[in-house]
């Protein structure tokens, strides 16, 4: 995707929605790095149901201590792997009590450190918590990276490194948000809805999906 095509990209994206947000639900900067190691192969509605209750009475490092791994499972036991999860979201709780003064470290290196954090989740965090310009590359943004020509790469790793490199400013903050929403609800695995997506004409990918027989968008 050429440089203009790229501007263009992200502007249409802007446009559509000004000030994209994680979908997650927390309080402060522990519940979400906390919601983000749950998110991992689970929805974010799935997560944010399970962790409403949870946040309202757990919301710092030492009380996920207290209520220990059997108790957080009996809130998130309807996400994906939660005994696994629990044990890590209990022991990376211990690791910011033990390491880090209770509080979230503003270092990618220092939270990938902690049990459950993988670079994604760092990256999250980082942007989300602390404002950097991180990307963070879920099978999402790893497939409109791939699919439109904007950042190609066989890992998630290799389309992040093409993405700090082609996205431009005003757009570095907030351009994994809106990557991730756009493949979430438009650039979707099975069908692209390419007939409603505003940067459609700037993607590489083809045949381009029609929209569905019987819709307004097919009579016009």
């Amino acid at each position: 995707m050429k440089k203009a095509d790229i501007f263009a990209f992200f502007e249409r994206l802007a446009a559509a929605n000004p000030h994209p947000e994680t979908e997650l639900e927390s309080v402060n900067d522990y519940t979400l790095l906390v919601a983000v190691v749950l998110s991992a192969q689970a929805t974010d509605a799935g997560v944010n149901k399970a962790t409403r209750r949870l946040f309202a009475e757990v919301d710092t490092p030492e009380k996920m201590v207290a209520l220990g791994e059997d108790g957080l499972k009996q809130h998130i036991k309807t996400i994906g792997l939660f005994n696994s999860k629990a044990k890590n979201v209990i022991a990376l709780s211990e690791a910011l009590i033990a390491q880090h003064d209770s509080h979230v470290p503003e270092d990618r290196d220092a939270l990938e450190k902690l049990p459950g954090v993988g670079r994604k989740t760092a990256n999250v965090v980082m942007n989300v918590a602390f404002g950097h310009e991180t990307f963070a590359v879920d099978t999402h943004l790893f497939r409109v990276g791939n699919r439109t020509g904007l950042a190609r790469g066989k890992t998630p790793l290799a389309v992040e490194k093409k993405l700090e490199k082609v996205v431009p400013q005003p757009f570095r903050l907030h351009a994994h948000h809106w990557l991730i929403l756009h493949g979430r609800y438009i650039c979707k695995a099975r069908t692209p809805e390419c007939w409603r997506c505003p940067v459609a004409d700037l993607c590489a990918y083809k045949p381009k999906t029609p929209p569905p027989k019987g819709s307004k968008a097919a009579a016009v």
